[in-house]
């Protein structure tokens, strides 16, 4: 490598927080979710700056992008394109919908309805988009980056399971602090908001090269072993009724491969496994209604899960 992929990482981080005050560990995970090829869904309560992320990474990266507001009257072909009709030639023509490019915003996914919301799923796994029989490839790198306001908002729909599945990991970002807001207003309260000045700080064969890399970083057997029976304890938990897929754990695998190379490793450690299980695996747990009902969140299933178990090298 001709580039030191920490260094490149650094700039994209230092790029975002020019408009993101406070929020390094969400600014870090999207960064991790890229390196990782990943798709990346930023759940909260509307205005604490989920689109302001999605928008401001893009923004750092020089690379194609566009977003949809999804909305009910969105339907599939407005994301997956068409084909028409063309008079003069007699052929039938493609028009692209928005997902031919290489950073999609999908702002408010869970505001259209599951139709829609379907049509992702072939973009989001494979890379490429099906329509009238004839698969295209989209442009690389690609990253979706959804925000979703919470199911219980008035005009939602929930994803569904194989959509959430498809999500490399879950950002929320929360309220700021007193000093962080005081920030927020001193930076927007001029004419122009910052977000309109970013620059991009890495291209896209960059990107490429850095998401080559994380496969290199070493995996122990101890450490696989350890994220295969963390998954197993999610499917086997009282209070879960679907647990985390293999799909899950090889993200889980992935993100840890990604804290390696972001703390100058080329292994991984179980303590970059611990780092990311509740982001690459809280959205993908099912609860049960009892445990609905009683209150008890994914985030308290696998914080019993990785408290209980051993940890490979530790010494009791």
């Amino acid at each position: 490598m001709s580039f030191d992929p920490r260094s490149l990482v650094y700039a994209l981080k230092e790029n975002v927080r020019k408009v993101i005050v406070g929020k390094d560990e969400a600014i870090e995970l999207a960064l991790i979710a890229l390196l990782c090829k990943g798709h990346v869904l930023i759940e909260d309560v509307p205005g604490v700056g989920k689109t302001t992320l999605a928008a401001a990474l893009s923004r750092s990266l020089d690379c194609s992008f566009s977003r949809i507001q999804f909305t009910p009257d969105v339907t599939p072909s407005d994301v997956t394109g068409f084909t028409m009709y063309n008079a003069k030639t007699g052929d039938m023509e493609y028009r692209a919908g928005v997902v031919m490019t290489q950073i999609l915003l999908a702002d408010e996914i869970n505001r259209t309805s599951p139709k829609t919301q379907s049509s992702l799923l072939e973009v989001m796994e494979e890379g490429q988009v099906t329509v009238d029989g004839v698969t295209r490839a989209l442009p690389r790198p690609f990253m979706v980056l959804a925000t979703q306001n919470p199911i219980d908002f008035v005009g939602t729909y929930p994803l569904p399971e194989a959509q959430m599945d498809r999500f490399f990991l879950r950002i929320m970002i929360g309220y700021p602090s007193i000093e962080e807001e005081m920030d927020v207003l001193d930076r927007y309260s001029g004419a122009q908001s910052p977000l309109k000045s970013l620059q991009p700080v890495c291209g896209a064969q960059e990107v490429i090269a850095m998401q080559e890399m994380v496969g290199t970083v070493y995996c122990s057997r101890e450490v696989r072993s350890y994220v295969a029976t963390i998954v197993a304890a999610t499917r086997e938990h009282p209070s879960v009724q679907l647990g985390a897929s293999p799909r899950g754990a090889i993200a889980l695998v992935r993100a840890a491969q990604a804290c390696a190379i972001l703390a100058g490793r080329n292994y991984i450690l179980p303590d970059d496994v611990r780092r990311m299980a509740h982001s690459v695996l809280g959205h993908r747990l099912i609860l049960s209604p009892e445990a609905r009902m009683k209150g008890v969140s994914a985030a308290d299933i696998l914080e019993g899960i990785l408290s209980s178990l051993p940890v490979p090298g530790a010494r009791g």
